[in-house]
């Protein structure tokens, strides 16, 4: 659980770092690069929380 949140959190991080480069440099890779990042966090962010709803359903 610890090692996903850690996962998680790296990802948002390398997205944030994507979204800054593109901010400083203007190449338009790195704004497609934070958002493939983000939209795969999210993913595994829902599946996170749907997995922890189910186990407390038992």
């Amino acid at each position: 659980m610890l090692l996903l949140r850690f996962v998680l959190f790296l990802l948002l991080g390398g997205a944030a770092l994507c979204f800054m480069l593109y901010m400083a440099t203007g190449k338009p890779h790195f704004r497609r690069w934070g958002v493939l990042i983000l939209k795969w966090t999210l993913i595994a962010i829902f599946v996170f929380f749907g997995v922890l709803i189910v186990g407390q359903i038992d």
